[in-house]
């Protein structure tokens, strides 16, 4: 009998054991998760929920290398189950092109046509037109000028000779 007793203790104990193991709270997770997250180009905080273990990270990051970064970073966390990814993609930044106003614009194409004796030049709204003739070798430094005055569009209608 005494056996009996002393071998259902020790089986007692020994399924005891795995349900006195420390479980990670979910509060200790998040907060490792935002460490983590902290390293990874975002346009914004991201933001890592977790519940029973499984981390959602939310918010934007600047480009998919940042994106594919965002599991890698919180998987490893002990008590980390499994990573739901919701990060979004921030849209490229498109920069808007100066546009010279036509005042200005129109003094600054009359320097840039002036050592050229055949070639007008007219400005309309941002658009330059050229008109006349000019030499093969002298139109590429004509357009250069031209272009560093920041026009909307250049309209060439020159003659080349």
């Amino acid at each position: 009998m005494k056996k009996l007793l002393a071998i259902a203790a020790v089986m007692a104990i020994v399924f005891a054991l795995p349900a006195c193991k420390s479980k990670v709270k979910d509060a200790d997770i998040q907060k490792s998760a935002q460490s983590a997250l902290a390293s990874i180009p975002s346009t914004g905080a991201l933001t890592a929920d977790v519940k029973d273990g499984i981390v959602t990270v939310n918010g934007e990051v600047k480009d998919a290398a940042a994106q594919a970064s965002v599991e890698p970073a919180v998987k490893d966390i002990k008590g980390v189950k499994s990573v739901v990814n919701n990060t979004t993609i921030a849209a490229p930044v498109v920069e808007t092109p100066v546009i010279t106003a036509d005042d200005p614009l129109t003094k600054a194409v009359q320097d840039a046509v002036k050592d050229n004796a055949g070639v007008t030049a007219q400005v309309n709204d941002g658009v330059v037109t050229l008109t006349g003739t000019i030499k093969k070798a002298d139109l590429p430094k004509l357009m250069q000028k031209i272009n560093a005055t920041r026009p909307k569009k250049v309209e060439n209608k020159l003659t080349v000779n």
